[in-house]
């Protein structure tokens, strides 16, 4: 069964709503997202994959070409248009939260999971591949530092905050689904 508002069907079961995933990038929301959707019911997408559709071209170069505010208005309208629809499971990129109109879209239209994770793992995972445009120059664990500083206050405006630790992310998907699982049960009982 999929999620929705906090009110209550008449059988006394939530209704759907959709599961936002933000955090920093490496964190594992598309992964997480990807396996969590299917065990909500809900299908999953993921907001950079969606921008570069409607945009016929990468991120990295939709950075490259019209610089990073140009890339967040139409992030902020890719996400809007995505939770405006039926519920979903979608899995934000790193920087979404940054904007002022993106958050309150996300908190007015679902449930939000702010994935966390140490410094470590996320420099691990986020260098693997040459496709972070905010890594390209410089030094990557830096940067990755000074947007964790930048960023934390946003990301804790989510509904919800779990850990993304190193080793399987299937932990965390059942992180996830438990403390989702959990925030229901308290709004069903409230």
């Amino acid at each position: 069964m999929g999620l929705e508002s906090n009110e209550l069907s008449r059988k006394g079961q939530p209704r759907r709503r959709s599961v936002v995933l933000v955090g920093m990038m490496g964190v594992g929301k598309t992964t997480v997202g990807k396996r969590l959707a299917p065990r909500l019911g809900l299908p999953f997408f993921d907001a950079d994959e969606e921008i570069e559709r409607a945009a016929g071209m990468s991120v990295a170069d939709l950075f490259a070409r019209y610089g990073e505010e140009h890339f967040r208005r139409g992030e902020t309208q890719v996400i809007e248009r995505l939770l405006s629809g039926d519920p979903i499971v979608l899995a934000t990129g790193g920087g979404a939260m940054t904007i002022k109109s993106t958050r309150q879209v996300i908190k007015e239209r679902s449930l939000s999971v702010w994935l966390r994770a140490d410094i470590d793992v996320i420099v691990e995972r986020a260098t693997r591949r040459d496709t972070r445009p905010l890594l390209r120059d410089g030094d990557p664990r830096a940067t990755i530092d000074r947007l964790m500083q930048l960023r934390a206050p946003w990301y804790a405006e989510a509904d919800l905050t779990v850990d993304s630790a190193k080793g399987p992310q299937s932990r965390t998907v059942d992180c996830v689904l438990a403390a989702v699982q959990e925030r229901l049960n308290m709004e069903m009982d409230a």
